[in-house]
């Protein structure tokens, strides 16, 4: 199928071809008809992508800060390939869509096959949206119509916020698509509306709707005009649907509001605001956010639980209906908005000039699309007879900024690599000479020529998709944590038992050069010693899905396991029972920040720090070893300092993880063969230590790992 999307490192706007999504448990599959392009929103991602590396910079300071954080802690070149390696990754235009369902995921029971449906779906002939973000059309209402609903949801929720009442006067600020279908509402619900723009086509369109629209660059003093209108009393509220970086839009609305009065932004504007505007008349002021209730909401959008009607009367999808019913009533007419109807092949006619095009609503039309399908081939590479060839299910940040040039320097041959949507597997097929891109892993497991297969996905699905690589009888690398609970580790210990395969875990620091060093100076002698490992791992928004149990297990399980391993590699030996306590007088489960106290069979003594609450500024990861009376300290993967060791020395380098030796040693071992890289027992050993942290956390005790 073909999908436009937005290169941000360059600037240009791409029709791409990429394999249909799968639908998903609780989405809906759609075959776009139309799609409606918003100009302001997508004018501002466009010029994002053309601007160059200090005008990016400047338009995101909170984004610069943290990048001169990670130079701090990380070293330049660590830093300046994440800040690439974001950049590179190109974003999806379009949430207008438009078309006909063609599949439902399981747990969807308000949708049919061939209904009609409205959604905030990509500007892509196929999309696979959640079940709450997507709604039914009436009959009534056409296609180029109902594209109209999520852009009139936005403009409808910031009414919902001014909370305008019969017969009081409104000001609209920018007579956009928004702005224009923002009046019309008001003026649906009985009041006096005032439209400002400085387009006088706008302003032509708006006085036919019976808008009192006002264009001040013939010489209209805003302010004056509405005290003049109101009879000296001042608007009731104002919504800002403009786009422009100036202060004096937020002022200039204060000002025109009687006492009391509301100002709501819909759009985006300069916010430096005097306080002297505001407080003498008491104003209101806020941010309206997207559709309404939910947006955002992991739990609604993505997860399918809507809010109780009685307690949150409109939500985004209670949004697009309320558009959508007023279409079909007549009390919204969007027709006289469009300006052009463009064919999706000729996308071009409206993006190559989008900063200076002065449409107000275009509308992107859909041929018959293809059959679907869900791998596309990027190259006719041929990998007939060679050993060790990858597959990779998962196209995340990770397997972008870590595997693929691992991967790369090691000139390995991928068949394929996967995603759910498509598209960043796609873009990362096309950056590394990947032979294939798929939203179906199932054909990865089901073809011959691939032998080994990398997961990179959520957390929740890499137990069941080693499982199901396994028993298909190929080789797995899965990132960490093997799996969520002691069942699933059960079940992979069953189904790895008598396959000749091999099973490995992204466990890389033990594979760091700096942790070689630090083992080898310590011996294989089986003695105790004490470990103390921190992780200055950062604050993760709560709402971020590692946090979920369910999905991500928490940031313990998910993260700090690798560090569990470090400490097994280093003292040579298993754990044999966990202790965890965490920060807080009522500590959840999925806290993240946390001690954990590991007692090893050998006798070693170790303890992992992994605390959320730390400033990036400081190192990240640090490791003290005690043993023999000896002493070793490491640094953020740049430095090791020994003390009392006779061959040791210190250490300055630069930042290495491991993550290319591990791949180096899973690849050789693959194609060569011999022992794992890491012994399975161990693999087990680490996953139910971690689980079992858990596990002591919510008992109070220790925890004796079988």
């Amino acid at each position: 199928m073909k999908q436009i999307i937005q290169d941000i490192k360059n600037g240009e706007t791409i029709l791409q071809e990429v394999p249909v999504p799968i639908v998903k448990s609780g989405h809906v599959l759609i075959k776009t008809t139309k799609s409606l392009v918003s100009l302001g929103t997508e004018r501002m991602l466009v010029e994002f992508g053309k601007a160059n590396f200090i005008q990016k910079a400047k338009q995101q300071p909170d984004k610069v800060k943290m990048v001169l954080d990670k130079v701090k802690s990380d070293g330049l070149k660590p830093t300046m390939d994440s800040v690439r390696n974001k950049l590179s990754q190109p974003l999806p235009l379009g949430y207008c869509n438009v078309g006909e369902v063609v599949g439902v995921g399981r747990g969807v029971t308000e949708f049919r096959i061939g209904d009609r449906v409205a959604s905030n779906g990509n500007h892509a002939e196929y999309v696979n949206i959640p079940k709450n973000l997507v709604v039914k059309i009436p009959d009534n209402v056409t296609d180029e119509e109902a594209s109209f609903t999520v852009i009139g949801a936005i403009g409808l929720q910031g009414i919902r916020l001014l909370n305008p009442t019969f017969g009081e006067t409104m000001v609209v600020v920018g007579l956009g698509l928004i702005g224009l279908v923002t009046a019309e509402l008001l003026l649906a619900n009985g009041c006096n509306v005032i439209g400002f723009d400085f387009d006088q086509d706008k302003i032509r369109i708006a006085k036919k709707k019976g808008i009192v629209a006002i264009n001040p660059a013939e010489g209209t003093d805003q302010i004056k005009f509405v005290e003049s209108y109101t009879n000296g009393i001042g608007a009731d509220g104002v919504i800002i649907t403009a786009s422009n970086k100036s202060n004096e839009i937020i002022s200039q609305s204060a000002q025109m509001c009687r006492k009391r009065g509301r100002v709501i932004l819909v759009g985006v504007i300069g916010l430096n605001i005097s306080r002297a505007d505001f407080y003498e008349k008491e104003i209101s002021f806020q941010v309206s956010c997207s559709y309404g209730p939910g947006r955002y909401d992991e739990e609604y959008e993505q997860k399918g639980n809507d809010y109780p009607i009685g307690y949150v009367r409109w939500t985004e999808k209670r949004n697009f209906e309320a558009i959508l019913n007023a279409i079909s009533k007549d009390s919204l007419d969007v027709g006289p908005l469009i300006t052009e109807r463009v064919p999706l092949k000729s996308f071009q006619n409206i993006y190559k000039d989008i900063g200076s095009s002065k449409s107000i609503a275009s509308i992107l039309e859909y041929d018959k699309a293809d059959r679907p399908k869900s791998t596309v081939t990027i190259n006719n590479t041929s990998f007939e007879g060679k050993k060790g060839v990858i597959g990779i299910i998962g196209a995340g940040n990770f397997t972008s900024s870590t595997i693929l040039p691992s991967l790369k320097k090691l000139n390995v041959d991928i068949k394929y690599i996967g995603s759910s949507g498509g598209l960043s597997s796609t873009i990362m097929a096309k950056r590394y000479a990947i032979a294939k891109s798929t939203t179906d892993y199932k054909e990865i497991l089901n073809d011959n020529e691939v032998d080994l297969v990398f997961i990179t996905t959520k957390h929740n699905m890499h137990a069941p998709m080693v499982l199901e690589t396994l028993r298909s009888g190929k080789s797995v690398f899965v990132e960490k944590p093997l799996a969520l609970n002691n069942v699933e580790i059960q079940e992979i210990i069953g189904a790895y038992k008598g396959q000749n395969v091999n099973l490995s875990v992204g466990f890389n620091r033990r594979f760091a050069p700096i942790a070689k060093k630090m083992k080898k100076l310590l011996g294989n002698d089986n003695s105790p010693m004490n470990i103390v490992a921190t992780m200055n791992a950062g604050y993760i928004p709560s709402d971020v899905w590692v946090h979920d149990m369910e999905i991500g297990g928490g940031r313990i399980i998910g993260e700090a396991c690798h560090y569990i391993d470090l400490c097994t590699y280093l003292a040579g030996s298993n754990v044999k029972a966990v202790c965890m306590n965490a920060m807080g007088l009522n500590p959840k489960e999925n806290t993240d920040n946390a001690s954990i106290l590991l007692k090893y069979e050998n006798g070693t003594n170790a303890t992992i720090n992994y605390f959320s609450n730390g400033s990036k500024a400081y190192s990240k990861e640090r490791v003290e070893v005690y043993s023999q009376e000896r002493t070793m300290i490491m640094d953020n993967w740049r430095k090791l300092k020994t003390y009392g060791f006779k061959n040791g020395k210190n250490i300055s380098t630069k930042q290495d993880k491991g993550h290319f030796n591990q791949f180096n040693a899973l690849i050789e071992q693959q194609r060569k063969g011999g022992n794992p890289i890491i012994s399975f027992d161990e693999i087990v050993n680490t996953s139910k230590a971690s689980i079992a942290a858990i596990d002591s956390l919510k008992k109070q005790k220790w925890i004796t790992i079988e």
